[in-house]
């Protein structure tokens, strides 16, 4: 850690212009502490030498301060951007920092004749119509099968719908209304289409009073079995109202932003309404946001959550807004956007909600860190190590040796890290070799992080005997570590609470009782590193599968191959495909093709 004794800040100072920017905070070894937006960089970069009210974080960031970086933009609205781009790119560890790495999911309505009612992630791109985004992917996927239900929409993919002889089982079910073999005329499935758009919009009201009209001139002509399907769609359109107990007769589209805190613990919740319909929310707790406020970790969440992303006609928000972060997204947004602090109505019961939650997920995380800290605490005493809580454990995965997978998951902060989860390949042990696959994932792993690259666990778990654990020590001596292992054995008949922990640097083992806190963290980590192990070599030896069962049939090279699995939308649609089907094919003619259906089948 440099002392800003040893850096002396003036000769920068001096230099800096009176000019909006963006300035970076860099410790001796050039990584970025903090960055910064400032109106004038001048006076903004020297109130971090000039003041003595900064708070304790932000004078332990400056006691490391070793140089100063600064980009003049031309505009404080422009320096606005820089700085979030730069946030996300670099994560400076005195930053606000809200962790989001995925981006929101959508329902996606395609512009075909007959529209396929998808769920979709990404940018959305035109001409396709999109309707969101929705919290995460079961919001998506509930209301797909209410989509389904009510106005049976197909969801199949565009290479399976343009194949098929007779309808599918949805069809049957009565969740699609068979358009791929014309069972419906492309008018009446686009009036499904329409009344399908009108829900999502929250026109739920007109819609049923739209189709009440339809039912009621279907019945005086007769048509009793039309009257009887509209029946059946204002019901359950009905029964959908009932659910939603949130409903908006002001703004269709809202986005509820409430910010908490609780024993020094910040969290955010991000409820969505969109249509009327409630359809979620999730909590956000930001990283190095000890000495902030309210308003700081509200700007923050704002900047990182809708800089460059779409944005809803309306955001609610306890706290304050900077100036200019509310005009920036207001022109971002080229439309109306109203950032609403002070809301009254059905908008103040929304916002209440949100706050709850927020509440609750910080009580929530609060108990999580106290079982957790206990649990470490009682592992700790059971290993006999001092200071254990970083955990990173192995498994290998495979089918009789086929594709074999190994896992790496890690447990540190009192939580799992997905993002520092790894998987291997294993390439140089024989196929069903165990102990080659684990010297191998161990090697691999850990010659990086004994030069230093990288942190090092303060107990690596194996899942597996002594056998697995004489390979780890074997790795270990020979790259030079110093690690205590632990070997998770299972127990008789591989019941959980039966398992045997194996501690080669004590020369013991142990078997701890099934409701100990300490086999509960063990067993936590074991089967996290199980899961993603198999889910690795599923995929590994699937696509492997793939490739293999289309090479090994004669005739069919790698054009045809990439021809029969584009036009069929992968190997699963190929083996639905008739030989008819598959002989429309270019290149595939009626012999070949029955000779690659003879070979699925």
């Amino acid at each position: 850690m440099t002392s800003s004794t040893t850096f002396d800040p003036k000769a920068i100072l001096t230099h800096l212009p009176n000019l909006p920017g963006v300035y970076r905070m860099l410790d001796a070894a050039g990584k970025v502490l903090y960055v910064g937006k400032a109106i004038d960089l001048k006076k903004r970069v020297s109130s971090y030498f000039q003041k003595n009210d900064l708070s304790p974080r932000i004078q332990l960031m400056v006691r490391q301060i070793a140089a100063i970086e600064t980009t003049v933009t031309r505009s404080e609205a422009e320096a606005l951007i820089l700085e979030n781009n730069l946030i996300k790119a670099l994560s400076p560890r005195y930053n606000i920092l809200f962790r989001d790495d995925k981006s929101y999911p959508y329902l996606m309505l395609s512009a075909h004749a007959y529209p396929q009612l998808a769920y979709f992630r990404g940018d959305p791109k035109k001409p396709h119509q999109y309707f969101g985004p929705y919290p995460n992917s079961y919001a998506v996927r509930e209301s797909i099968q209410i989509l389904q239900k009510v106005f049976r929409l197909r969801t199949c993919e565009d290479a399976v719908f343009a194949n098929r002889s007779r309808p599918c089982l949805l069809y049957q079910i009565k969740r699609c209304s068979g358009p791929c073999v014309e069972h419906i005329d492309e008018a009446a499935y686009r009036a499904d289409v329409a009344n399908a758009v009108a829900f999502l919009q929250g026109k739920q009201n007109e819609l049923i009073d739209s189709l009440t009209e339809r039912m009621l001139a279907a019945s005086a002509a007769m048509e009793f079995e039309q009257a009887a399907a509209l029946r059946d769609q204002i019901q359950a359109l009905s029964r959908v109202q009932e659910k939603q107990f949130v409903s908006s007769n002001v703004s269709h589209d809202a986005d509820v932003v409430a910010v908490a805190e609780q024993q020094g613990m910040v969290c955010v919740n991000l409820v969505m309404v969109r249509g009327g319909r409630h359809l979620g929310d999730k909590s956000f707790f930001p990283l190095n946001s000890e000495g902030s406020d309210a308003s700081a970790n509200l700007d923050a969440f704002l900047a990182q959550h809708y800089l460059g992303a779409p944005l809803p006609p309306v955001i609610i928000v306890n706290g304050t807004v900077s100036p200019t972060l509310r005009d920036y997204l207001e022109q971002q947004a080229e439309r109306r956007l109203a950032i609403v602090g002070n809301p009254i109505g059905e908008r103040r019961v929304w916002l209440e909600m949100a706050e709850k939650n927020a509440q609750l997920a910080i009580q929530q995380k609060l108990a999580s860190h106290a079982t957790q800290s206990q649990r470490l605490a009682r592992l700790g005493e059971v290993l006999e190590l001092e200071g254990v809580e970083r955990l990173e454990c192995f498994d290998i995965s495979h089918t009789l040796g086929e594709a074999t997978v190994a896992s790496c998951v890690v447990y540190d902060r009192g939580d799992m890290q997905p993002s520092e989860y790894r998987r291997y390949n294993i390439t140089t042990a024989k196929a069903g070799d165990d102990y080659g696959a684990m010297r191998e994932v161990l090697t691999r792993r850990y010659s990086k992080l004994a030069e230093g690259d990288g942190k090092l666990p303060d107990v690596v778990l194996i899942d597996g005997g002594k056998g697995q654990v004489g390979v780890a020590l074997e790795v270990f001596a020979d790259i030079g570590l110093n690690l205590p292992i632990v070997g998770v054995a299972k127990g008789e008949e591989r019941k959980p609470g039966l398992e045997t922990l194996i501690l080669p640097y004590r020369e013991k083992t142990l078997q701890l009782p099934h409701d100990h806190p300490a086999l509960h963290l063990i067993q936590t980590v074991r089967d996290e590193a199980h899961r993603f192990a198999i889910t690795g070599h599923r995929a590994r030896r699937g696509k492997a599968r793939t490739a293999s069962s289309l090479e090994e049939i004669n005739g069919v090279g790698a054009k045809r191959r990439q021809r029969l699995l584009t036009r069929f939308g992968g190997l699963r649609g190929v083996m639905a495909a008739s030989i008819d089907d598959l002989a429309q094919v270019e290149g595939i003619s009626q012999t070949l093709a029955e000779k690659i259906y003879n070979a699925l089948h």
